[in-house]
C-alpha cells in the first residue's frame, strides 16, 4: 500500500478544474492507499499574506473537500497549521536547500513576475515547505499536476540529499501518482489557460445557478466558423472541453456537428452548457451548504485528522532530529 500525500491551498473556493484535475481522483485513491489530504493554509500566505478571512477560507475548502467525497473515516484529513512538526522539518530542510536552486524554479520566477511587490522568502522556499509536507509522512506517491512536477522533483532531491548527507536510507523518494488515465485539464472561461482562482475565470463548486449562467454566458468565443470543419479557436475548444465532462455525449456530438456544418449558435450552446454545469454542480453545492452549517462535525473532522497526522509527523521528526545528532539531555 502506498502512502499518498496531497494538499489544496486555502485561498478560496474550489472550482471545476480542482474537481476534475485532482479531487475526484483523491476520492478514488483513498480506499486503495494510506492517504493524507490537507488544507495548505501556510502555503496560501505566500500569495495572500493578509487574507480577508483565513478561517472562513479554510472552513470553505474543508467543507468542499468532504462534499466531493473525501472520507475522513478512511483518509487522514487535516489542516497544515495544526501540525507544528511540519514547519520544524521545513526549517531543518532549509539548512540544506540552496538559494541558487530555489531561484531557478519556474514557479518562483512566475510569481516574481506576477507579484513584484511581494517577493517574500516564503515564495522562494515554497518547494522546501512542500517537501516537508510530503516527506514528513514518508510518502511514496504524490498526485501532482504538470505545474507541480518540478516541485516534486525537488522533494525527491531534498529527500535524497538528506539520506546522502547523513548516511542513511530514511526518506523514500516519492513518485508522481499515476491515475491510470490522462488527467483532464479544465480551461477557464476567458479563452486561454487553465481554470484558476487567481485569474477569476472559473466555475466554483459552490456557485449558485444564477452565478453559473451569468459566467458561462460571458465566456469568450469567436465570430464562428465560416467554412465546414474549420479548425476551432482556443476559446471554442475550451468550451467543448468543459462540455465534454459535464454534458451527455449526445449533446457534445450535436454541437460538434453544428460547428462542423457552420450552423452553431454560441448563445444556444452556452445556455446548454450552463444548464449541464448546474445539473452537475448542484448535488455537490447542496452538500457543501449542509456540511458548512455543521460546525461541530467540521471541528471533529479536523481534530481527529490532526491527531492522526501528528502521530505520523512527530515520529518522523523525532527520527530526523536523532539522525542529525540532536539528543535528549535527561
Amino acid at each position: 500500500m502506498d502512502i499518498v500525500v496531497s494538499g489544496i491551498r486555502s485561498t478560496g473556493k474550489l472550482h471545476l478544474g480542482n474537481y476534475f484535475g485532482a479531487i475526484r481522483n483523491f476520492v478514488r485513491m483513498q480506499r486503495e492507499n494510506k492517504c493524507f489530504f490537507f488544507i495548505a493554509d501556510y502555503h496560501s500566505l505566500t500569495t495572500h499574506p493578509k487574507p480577508d478571512d483565513l478561517h472562513g477560507n479554510i472552513k470553505q475548502v474543508l467543507a468542499e473537500f468532504l462534499a466531493c467525497g473525501i472520507d475522513p473515516e478512511v483518509a487522514t484529513v487535516f489542516i497544515q497549521s495544526d501540525i507544528p512538526e511540519v514547519p520544524e522539518l521545513y526549517l531543518l530542510l532549509n539548512m540544506n536547500a540552496y538559494v541558487g536552486e530555489l531561484q531557478r524554479t519556474t514557479s518562483f520566477k512566475e510569481k516574481v513576475r506576477k507579484q513584484p511587490d511581494n517577493v517574500n522568502a516564503g515564495l522562494l522556499t515554497y518547494p522546501v515547505l512542500m517537501a516537508a509536507d510530503i516527506i514528513i509522512h514518508k510518502a511514496t506517491k504524490v498526485p501532482v499536476g504538470k505545474d507541480q512536477e518540478q516541485h516534486l522533483e525537488m522533494t525527491r532531491r531534498f529527500a535524497r540529499r538528506f539520506n546522502t548527507m547523513y548516511g542513511v536510507n530514511y526518506f523514500p523518494e516519492p513518485d508522481a501518482y499515476n491515475f491510470g488515465e490522462k488527467l483532464i485539464k479544465i480551461p477557464g472561461l476567458d479563452g486561454s489557460g487553465k481554470m484558476g482562482k487567481s485569474d477569476d475565470n472559473g466555475i466554483y463548486l459552490s456557485d449558485s445557478p444564477e452565478e453559473i449562467r451569468k459566467k458561462v454566458m460571458k465566456a469568450v468565443t469567436d465570430a464562428g466558423p465560416t467554412v465546414p470543419n474549420q479548425k476551432m479557436s482556443v476559446p471554442i475548444k475550451n468550451l467543448f472541453t468543459i462540455m465534454s465532462v459535464v454534458s451527455d455525449p449526445a449533446t457534445v456530438k450535436y454541437y460538434k456537428e453544428k460547428y462542423a456544418t457552420c450552423e452553431i449558435r454560441y448563445g444556444e450552446m452556452k445556455k446548454q452548457l450552463a444548464e449541464d454545469i448546474i445539473k452537475f454542480v448542484t448535488p455537490i453545492r447542496e452538500r457543501i451548504i449542509q456540511i458548512s452549517s455543521d460546525t461541530k462535525y467540521l471541528a471533529k473532522v479536523v481534530a481527529e485528522g490532526a491527531e492522526k497526522a501528528r502521530a505520523s509527523a512527530s515520529a518522523t521528526l523525532r527520527d530526523v532530529k536523532e539522525i542529525i545528532g540532536y539528543r535528549k539531555w535527561i
